[in-house]
């Protein structure tokens, strides 16, 4: 009738299994002849359909009664005149069929259309690493034009042989190289753990993301990427160690245990425990995706076996170096540091530090929240790898910046802000997840929303 709606129910769905005929080729390692074959199956799906089930006889009983709707010489046909209607359902019957179709997909080329990306993804793309690669190039004549414009300045003035007097009065920056390389007051054995644990986990990006660009990785063995990053993680281990140790080192530290110990346990022990509260809240829902508890003994032994004893390794070789050493001396009473105008404030500072990182990174975080949480495959390791490299250049660049900023106004408190100025770009990043999900998402309930910010 005009003006309203009538619904139908899927109950028969027919599984159509893509087959191709190999002759000639090699399978699973084992090179065939010219007359030999083999099929292989190279894709499949399913299609839904309604159909209202008619059979002999008053009752319906599983397994006995036969269907004249769909039965092996009646293949279900999905007639609009015997659609399966909501109105007046008494009961329902489920039922499938499975039909064989031969493809022309090789077994090597199954996952192309799966992985294939459309132009205008490609165009997105090219965009976004066009644009970070102004950035960086921008940064780049910034910083070359404050060298050279310094550099000349003080060529200039020192070979002046009637600016001597003047060149003894310094101002800004020069003022303060006698404590430019004083260690930082705050939580020096932190910071050294914090290079450590930053430079195996660049190190474990970049070798995990070099693998997958030269096709290690394959989306066909399913879940090689996450063990690629727990064992990387774990082999990286030595280098944490060693960086740990230089820096604290370098800082004139003397607790050389407590930085050990504290590089090898305490991002893996943060780590840990939100993986173990987020599979505690899938075993409690019940959920097949929980991990079983011989996964969790398998990474405790990578963790206490693999990854501790390589920390040490490191940490052992990097105290047998020798101290770095300054091109000035250090002097021995501080100096006091001047009133900073406004604009100079460490929060200030620091996000507005983090609004280039992730500006250069933001449309191809786009696209991995959504093959995370959208049930979509993310297979462009190219594109990534370079927005990889975009990202450490311009994290590189805008901590030179700031911090040149920073010494001009004869502030030498330089460590921490350095490491802040680029790291605030993850709360950047933490804002666009809580953005994401509100605009992108429906997730309902606390289970879903704790798994999503876990």
């Amino acid at each position: 009738e005009k003006g309203k709606y009538k619904y139908y129910l899927y109950n028969h769905i027919r599984i159509i299994i893509q087959y191709h005929d190999d002759i000639g080729e090699t399978f699973i390692g084992i090179p065939t002849t010219n007359s030999e074959s083999y099929t292989k199956i190279v894709g499949f799906r399913v299609e839904p359909m309604s159909i209202k089930h008619t059979y002999e006889g008053q009752t319906y009983e599983k397994g006995k009664t036969e269907l004249t709707t769909c039965n092996s010489i009646s293949v279900p046909n999905p007639d609009t005149k015997n659609y399966l209607g909501l109105d007046k359902l008494e009961s329902v019957i489920f039922t499938y069929d499975v039909y064989w179709e031969k493809s022309d997909i090789e077994w090597a080329n199954r996952w192309d259309q799966y992985l294939y990306t459309n132009a205008p993804n490609d165009k997105v793309h090219w965009f976004s690493i066009t644009n970070a690669i102004m950035v960086i190039l921008l940064l780049t004549v910034l910083i070359a034009i404050i060298l050279i414009r310094t550099l000349r300045k003080d060529i200039a003035k020192y070979n002046d042989s009637t600016a001597i007097e003047e060149a003894n009065e310094e101002s800004g920056w020069k003022l303060v190289h006698g404590d430019v390389f004083r260690p930082p007051t705050t939580a020096p054995l932190l910071f050294s753990v914090f290079v450590g644990t930053g430079i195996q986990l660049f190190l474990m990006c970049l070798a995990t993301l070099s693998f997958a660009l030269v096709g290690l990785l394959s989306p066909a063995n399913r879940g090689s990427l996450v063990t690629a990053l727990i064992f990387l993680f774990v082999f990286m281990g030595s280098f944490a160690g060693y960086y740990s140790s230089l820096t604290y080192k370098m800082f004139r530290g003397t607790d050389w245990k407590q930085n050990t110990l504290s590089t090898a346990f305490l991002y893996p022990t943060i780590m840990f425990s939100i993986f173990f509260t987020l599979n505690l809240v899938l075993w409690y829902e019940g959920s097949s995706g929980a991990i079983p508890f011989s996964s969790f003994f398998t990474l405790l032994f990578l963790w206490f076996c693999v990854s501790v004893p390589l920390v040490f390794l490191g940490s052992f070789y990097g105290y047998k170096r020798e101290v770095v050493t300054f091109p000035v001396r250090t002097n021995q009473i501080p100096r006091a540091i001047p009133v900073q105008p406004w604009y100079m404030n460490p929060i200030i500072l620091n996000m507005l530090g983090g609004v280039l990182p992730f500006g250069a990174v933001s449309v191809e975080l786009y696209f991995i929240m959504s093959a995370l949480w959208l049930h979509q495959i993310y297979y462009i390791f190219g594109f990534l790898f370079v927005v990889m490299i975009v990202l450490v250049i311009t994290c590189a660049e805008t901590a030179i910046l700031l911090n040149y900023l920073q010494l001009c106004n004869e502030d030498y408190h330089w460590w921490w802000r350095s490491y802040l100025s680029s790291g605030s770009c993850a709360i950047y990043t933490i804002l666009y997840a809580v953005w994401y999900n509100l605009t992108e998402l429906e997730l309902h309930g606390l289970v879903p929303l704790f798994l999503y910010y876990g």
